[in-house]
């Protein structure tokens, strides 16, 4: 029978986060953030720092490894007025975010666009770059809010975004970007430039704790999210099922199956390396009905007969077998999947992550993989001063 619920109301996913919980700084040590472990229904404390205790040998932790651009750009106008730029996907000459950092001379990403009526329409605005050169940026489609970006080095864009952004902290730290930021706000294994927000579960892992872990005998391995503004769009419906959900690239490599096929305990580091996870298995069944594209809609998961679904293992070996006909080492897929309460995991047996916003898409996944015990698991942080949001404290969270 298909489970698609035809209701959810935001009110049942919400609950009282005070100002003050809100990390507004990063800690001075990454891994000396509180970890808060949800197993089997108990509850307890202890620091970030000794989270290889809690998990067992022969876990694997699966990482997102997406590295945060400097995404908003400031331009000002003759007049004084400016004009924020914030990326948010590539466009031309290709719309892989890998790949799209890499250009050079020319592109055009879709951006929202701050201050925008005082942007008239065929005006270039000129940034500085600290090389004595410009980038230029004109509407190439208002409604769209599509901007070409020309630049006269021979560099790279993903360079000339080092040169001329700033870091995207989420609207909730509502501060200026310090120098500490563009160190912090980057996960210490983050490699592929793409993302305008951190998978922030990862902030809390320094090398210290990666080497405790792999003593321990649990297994690392690292696809790719880039983690969209959408990450931040708050639920503004009653329902929720009406929420127009983001969409993410994914990249994920032959490895990374032949891994999952091979550990029979995945831990998800975050939202981000959970969602991949999940639309991969949903991608191997899309392949096994004949359906090639990878792009997971928000319900799609929510849409077959629960019993002639495939099992993990079917569902990714028929992956290994699309990549291996096509002489493929990965593949680039679009997610917007949507996990909320009534959702079956298919690959994800734990979770790492921070605190999440009352009423969030996020709030809705922890539900989801925990049940009702996420109101529980709420309460006993607030009452133990835990950290909350991107900067805040973690929790691991092992249902059994």
């Amino acid at each position: 029978m298909k489970n698609t619920p035809t209701e959810i109301s935001l009110n049942d996913y919400t609950y009282n986060l005070p100002e003050e919980k809100i990390a507004k700084e990063p800690l001075k040590e990454r891994s000396d953030s509180k970890l808060l472990t949800y197993k089997n229904g108990e509850i307890s404390h202890d620091v970030f720092n000794n989270i290889a205790e809690h998990i067992s040998s022969g876990t694997c932790l699966i990482f997102n490894n997406t590295r945060v651009i400097p995404a908003r750009l400031f331009f000002v106008k003759d007049t004084g007025a400016l004009i924020e730029i914030f990326l948010l996907e590539p466009i031309a000459p290709t719309n892989e975010v890998a790949s799209a950092m890499l250009v050079k001379n020319t592109c055009i990403w879709k951006c929202m666009i701050g201050n925008l009526k005082k942007w008239k329409e065929g005006q270039a605005l000129n940034l500085a770059l600290p090389n004595g050169q410009s980038l230029k940026a004109k509407i190439t489609d208002r409604e769209q809010q599509l901007i070409e970006f020309s630049w006269d080095t021979d560099e790279e864009f993903v360079h000339v975004l080092e040169a001329a952004g700033k870091i995207p902290l989420p609207p909730y730290i509502n501060r200026e970007v310090t120098f500490e930021d563009q160190e912090r706000y980057q996960t210490v294994y983050s490699k592929f430039e793409g993302a305008v927000a951190a998978p922030t579960a990862g902030l809390h892992f320094d090398d210290k704790t990666l080497d405790s872990l792999a003593i321990k005998g649990v297994g690392f391995d690292y696809l790719t999210l880039h983690v969209s503004a959408g990450t931040f769009q708050p639920i503004k419906v009653d329902n929720v099922l009406e929420h127009a959900m983001h969409s993410e690239q994914v990249v994920v490599t032959f490895e990374n199956i032949e891994n999952l096929l091979n550990n029979d305990f995945i831990v998800s580091v975050g939202t981000t390396s959970m969602r991949t996870l999940e639309s991969l298995y949903w991608y191997g069944v899309k392949l096994l009905n004949s359906e090639s594209e990878f792009f997971i809609h928000k319900l799609y998961p929510y849409q077959h007969d629960a019993e002639n679904l495939p099992s993990k293992n079917e569902a990714l070996i028929a992956v290994k077998s699309h990549l291996t006909e096509n002489g493929l080492t990965q593949i680039t897929g679009q997610t917007e999947i949507f996990i909320f309460p009534g959702y079956e995991f298919r690959i994800c047996n734990g979770l790492i992550t921070n605190f999440h916003l009352p009423g969030s898409t996020l709030i809705l996944l922890v539900a989801a993989f925990i049940g009702e015990d996420w109101r529980e698991v709420y309460k006993k942080a607030i009452a133990n001063d835990y950290r909350f949001l991107s900067y805040g404290d973690s929790s691991l969270l092992l249902p059994g």
